[in-house]
């Protein structure tokens, strides 16, 4: 049995946080090398990275719901802009004290992008996993259209994305909950499939490095890899062995060894 001294400690919510409304985690470490501050995907939320977090026990951690999902559903649904405002915020809050390092998975991964370009001086390094970029390298898709059916497209999504079965595994409570995500859900899947890119990624230059698996969908991510490194040369790309999107779950020690390794090489740059 782990004595309580050796028992890593914990997310959990804070009640002052620095967005009013947003369900905002944490878990402080003594002596903490940098706060990492992890942005979920579409349908998700902040609680999925409690695997990562928990491997990554010498860095602080802040995790949250984003707006209109899980415990900020009540914010409602949010334009990207105010996402990266939120994330503003947080690394606002973190910055003044200690080095920050964002980490992004899927469409969270864009906000980290745009938030590093709006404020540069505030971030030490942004990792990312299968973060979508359309502008860059769309990828073929053979799926229907998207309807204005927000309950719908979240449970399409979930099984597409996650698995069909997975789904069936849910508790009517669980799938109840994944539905009332679907309105912020249609409101990411928005802002991937404008034509306009939401950030100039070229003008990103704080050290990043873009991950992705070696999974179904490799090829496309290894193409996008290397168009990545065309338009900005300085991120890093790098393919993790024996993993799908879902890394931050069943790959997590993997990505804290890239989380590791990237801010070792920044401490020695720097």
């Amino acid at each position: 049995m782990t004595s309580p001294s050796t028992t890593p400690a914990r997310l959990h919510f804070i009640a002052d946080a620095p967005v009013k409304g947003l369900a905002v985690a944490e878990r402080r470490v003594q002596d903490p090398r940098a706060c990492v501050i992890f942005v979920h995907g579409a349908l998700d939320r902040g609680g999925s990275f409690a695997r990562l977090v928990r491997r990554l026990d010498s860095f602080d951690a802040v995790t949250y719901d984003r707006r209109g999902y899980q415990g900020s559903r009540d914010l409602g649904p949010a334009d990207f802009d105010v996402h990266v405002d939120d994330l503003s915020t947080l690394v606002a809050r973190e910055a003044g004290r200690q080095p920050v390092i964002l980490f992004g998975h899927s469409f969270g991964g864009l906000v980290t992008f745009a938030a590093v370009v709006r404020i540069p001086s505030k971030v030490q390094l942004v990792v990312n996993f299968e973060s979508p970029l359309p502008w860059i390298l769309r990828r073929a898709s053979s799926r229907p259209p998207l309807t204005d059916d927000a309950r719908h497209e979240a449970e399409r999504f979930f099984r597409r994305v996650v698995s069909p079965k997975a789904w069936d595994r849910l508790s009517e409570h669980q799938r109840e909950s994944r539905r009332l995500d679907g309105p912020a859900l249609l409101r990411d899947l928005a802002t991937v499939q404008r034509s306009e890119e939401p950030f100039d990624i070229a003008a990103l230059h704080v050290p990043a490095t873009y991950a992705h698996g070696d999974g179904v969908l490799a090829d496309y991510y290894r193409a996008l890899s290397v168009e990545l490194s065309r338009v900005n040369p300085s991120i890093e790309t790098l393919e993790i062995d024996h993993a799908n999107h879902d890394a931050h779950l069943k790959n997590a020690e993997q990505l804290a060894a890239v989380v590791r390794q990237r801010w070792d090489q920044v401490c020695a740059s720097g």
